[in-house]
């Protein structure tokens, strides 16, 4: 039986993808799709990183076709992944070498959103993302720490800094220009906002897909500044089950929409706590209030992750979750997550204004 690269089409129209719950023709990942008598070759190109599950993807491609196309000879399905800018706030200047940007917030301290801020930039990395993490909280840096990372920037011009590299990340972040790490920051706001800025901009960002900003807790000068001067694709809430959180959590989810900048979705840390001696499961901090969150914002609950003694132990040796243990259970549930996270981005609008020329006016 002969078929064409439309029966091909036609067949993986009823095909979903599992991240983005959508069909792989509508979700345009389908490419190149080449017939050579019975045997049939095409790529997928997938707008999120998605190693882990390349090979899932490939294996459910090639058995949708034997069974759609009667007849068929060798399938080839190569799968990849391409992540492109998506657009920002409007009036925003782009950041060099950078694509997106995430920022991480949290409407109080204490959540545990810079664990969850290096782990989502460590699994976005680990499923096959160029990252960076920016560690925009300057009067409680954690960052250096969390990411083992100690000595200062080098700068090879004297204007700009080169990132330091950890676990496969690029990182920048105020702990690192400070010689003593307990040194206080006894700075104003107009000097933080400025240290932002420059940690930002002076930082040779070298071709990331992703910039995670872990963001000081509260909805003050660094958040506004961030709002207004740096392009910012999406928000991820960090809150924990506890009422007092979330009222915080609720007030920084409706200032990011007051400044336009879309909310990707909540993660609830803390959700339940495990039992290290017996593995009892028990949600001490209460239950169901960040999946209410979502439901009242229409927004995306993320998932819930549990009060694991690991998680801190890992993060304080400077070898956060995901790399420390990258194939226990903690770790899926940051790389899923992760991968949920750019599957939204992936869903946003693009931004072009890399594709318009520039036009100079000249006298001649």
């Amino acid at each position: 039986m002969s078929f064409t690269e439309v029966d091909v089409q036609n067949a993986l129209k009823n095909l979903i993808d599992p991240n983005t719950k959508k069909d792989f023709v509508s979700g345009k990942s389908v490419k190149n799709i080449k017939v050579a008598g019975a045997d049939v070759a095409l790529e997928i190109l997938l707008g999120y990183p998605a190693k882990s599950v390349w090979d899932e993807i490939r294996a459910s491609v090639e058995a949708h076709l034997k069974s759609a196309l009667p007849g068929v000879g060798k399938i080839s399905v190569s799968v990849s992944s391409k992540v492109v800018p998506h657009a920002v706030q409007r009036g925003v200047k782009l950041v060099e070498g950078v694509k997106n940007i995430i920022a991480v917030a949290s409407g109080k301290g204490g959540v545990g959103k810079s664990t969850t801020a290096v782990n989502l930039a460590l699994a976005l990395a680990a499923e096959g993302a160029r990252v960076g993490m920016l560690d925009a909280d300057i009067y409680g840096p954690s960052q250096p720490t969390m990411l083992g990372i100690s000595g200062q920037p080098e700068s090879k011009d004297g204007k700009s800094m080169e990132p330091m590299l950890s676990h496969g990340l690029q990182a920048m972040s105020i702990g690192f220009l400070i010689n003593d790490i307990d040194t206080p920051m006894v700075w104003r706001g107009p000097m933080v906002t400025q240290a932002l800025e420059q940690l930002l901009h002076q930082t040779r960002w070298d071709n990331l897909d992703y910039l995670v900003v872990d963001l000081p807790p509260g909805t003050g000068d660094v958040q506004l500044t961030l709002a207004q001067k740096v392009p910012v694709t999406g928000a991820v809430i960090v809150t924990t089950p506890q009422d007092i959180a979330l009222l915080d959590a609720r007030k920084g989810l409706k200032m990011f929409e007051k400044v336009g900048i879309k909310i990707v979705g909540v993660v609830e840390n803390m959700s339940t706590h495990i039992c290290s001696n017996c593995g009892h499961e028990e949600h001490i901090f209460g239950a169901g209030g960040g999946e209410k969150m979502c439901a009242d914002y229409n927004t995306e609950f993320l998932g819930g992750l549990p009060l694991d003694i690991r998680i801190r132990e890992q993060a304080d040796s400077g070898k956060p979750t995901v790399v420390a243990d990258p194939d226990g259970n903690l770790a899926k549930v940051y790389k899923q997550m992760a991968r949920r996270i750019a599957v939204k981005i992936a869903e946003m609008a693009q931004d072009h204004s890399a594709a318009f020329p520039k036009i100079v006016v000249q006298n001649t």
